[in-house]
């Protein structure tokens, strides 16, 4: 799918307005080596706040995330035919109209960067039917409690910027506002396996371990299945 490579470019309760709003920052190291704020001035916000434009900036115009609009895991292959890139972008706009939406959307001094999928492991059908998760996860299928991080989306130009690793932190915020028990990530190992940009749309395993994660499984080279209890 390689929705990283986008060339141009439900919650509950008191706890919504956290999911809604959820920022992040984190330390980062420079090329110097020294540390650096790398998510100074990143906002986070949830998609049904974000103004639909502001999307399709992120989404772009070349590159895989201008045709999947982060259905690949929604939709069959069928259904990702018969709707083509249109139907796929009127897909993630309709569901941005339900409660807090199927993502979060990050902001760089208000210009919009990038985009993080995340969701009850439930909303993603696809996911049931991947050898990474069937022989990965360690959470039972049905576990209405568990939620994915399935997709990133970074704009060029705004790559190794801290974007990525803010939004997983907002992902995390977010996730256990609505209620989440568990949040599952299914990064690329990029210290066993060289990734392109196409790659990355799942993360990588260093971000995630930044973030709080732990290995729970490595269902096959250079792939690792990751949670965190919330």
């Amino acid at each position: 799918m390689g929705e990283t490579d986008s060339g141009d470019g439900a919650t509950a309760g008191g706890d919504k307005a956290e999911a809604r709003n959820a920022t992040a920052s984190s330390n980062a190291r420079t090329s110097s080596g020294s540390e650096a704020d790398a998510t100074a001035g990143i906002r986070v916000i949830a998609v049904a706040d974000a103004p639909w434009s502001d999307v399709q900036t992120v989404f772009g115009t070349r590159g895989d995330a201008s045709t999947c609009w982060c259905q690949w895991f929604k939709l069959t292959n069928a259904q990702m035919d018969e709707a083509g890139a249109a139907g796929c972008q009127s897909a993630l706009r309709e569901q941005s109209q339900h409660g807090a939406g199927p993502g979060l959307v990050a902001y760089l001094d208000d210009e919009p960067v990038g985009w993080v999928a995340v969701e009850p492991r439930s909303a993603y059908p696809r996911l049931h039917r991947t050898r990474i998760v069937i022989d990965g996860s360690a959470e039972p299928k049905d576990a209405a409690d568990v939620w994915s991080v399935t997709c990133f989306v970074v704009r060029v130009g705004f790559r190794r910027r801290g974007v990525a690793s803010a939004l997983l932190d907002a992902a995390v915020a977010h996730a256990k506002a609505g209620g989440a028990r568990v949040l599952e990530g299914y990064p690329i190992d990029t210290s066993e396996r060289k990734a392109s940009s196409s790659d990355l749309y799942h993360g990588a395993l260093v971000q995630f371990e930044k973030a709080g994660f732990g290995v729970v499984s490595r269902p096959s080279a250079g792939r690792a299945v990751v949670s965190r209890i919330l």
